[in-house]
C-alpha cells in the first residue's frame, strides 16, 4: 500500500461506524425533492413530445413534403428548432420560407390544441410567405391500407 513508507495508516481516523441508515435517509431526501421540485425540462432535457395526433380520412391521399416544420404541445408551446413563442416563431417562418422557392409548412398539433392557436400559427405562416400550411393527421384505424376490416 501506499500509505506504508510515510506510516499514514497509524494518522488516519478511524473507520466510522454503521452509518447505512442515513444512507437511506438520504436517498429518501432526495427522491422526495426530485418529485416535489422535479421538473421534465430539468431531469430530461432532450423532452421528447408525445403527441396525439387526429384521425381523418383521407390524411395519406393529400401528404406533401414539408419544407419546415412546427410542433404545437397540449400547453401551447410551440416547437421550431426549439421553443419558440408566437412572435418568435413570425421571425423563423419568414427565415424558413426564404429558404425555398415553394415553402411548405406542416404543424403538427395533438387533438387538444386550441383551434385559435392554429389559426394564429396558419395567419404567421401565410404573412411569412408559405404557399401551403397544412395540419398533420393519421388515417383513421379502419381506413389504413393493409388493415383486415
Amino acid at each position: 500500500m501506499i500509505t506504508r513508507p510515510l506510516d499514514l495508516a497509524s494518522r488516519l481516523r478511524p473507520e466510522p461506524r454503521n452509518f447505512d441508515w442515513l444512507f437511506y435517509v438520504n436517498a429518501g431526501l432526495l427522491g422526495l425533492y426530485f418529485a416535489v421540485f422535479g421538473s421534465p425540462f430539468v431531469l430530461a432535457p432532450g423532452m421528447a413530445l408525445e403527441f396525439r395526433l387526429p384521425q381523418a380520412s383521407g390524411a395519406t391521399a393529400s401528404a406533401v413534403a414539408p419544407t419546415s416544420v412546427v410542433s404545437v404541445t397540449d400547453s401551447g408551446q410551440i416547437f421550431a428548432d426549439g421553443l419558440r413563442t408566437l412572435d418568435q416563431l413570425a421571425d423563423w417562418l419568414r427565415q424558413e420560407a426564404a429558404r425555398t422557392r415553394e415553402p411548405v409548412l406542416i404543424v403538427r398539433a395533438s387533438r387538444e390544441v386550441r383551434v385559435s392557436l392554429l389559426a394564429d400559427i396558419a395567419n404567421a405562416a401565410s404573412a411569412a410567405g408559405f404557399k401551403r400550411v397544412l395540419s398533420a393527421a393519421v388515417e383513421p384505424e379502419a381506413n389504413r391500407p393493409g388493415r383486415k376490416r
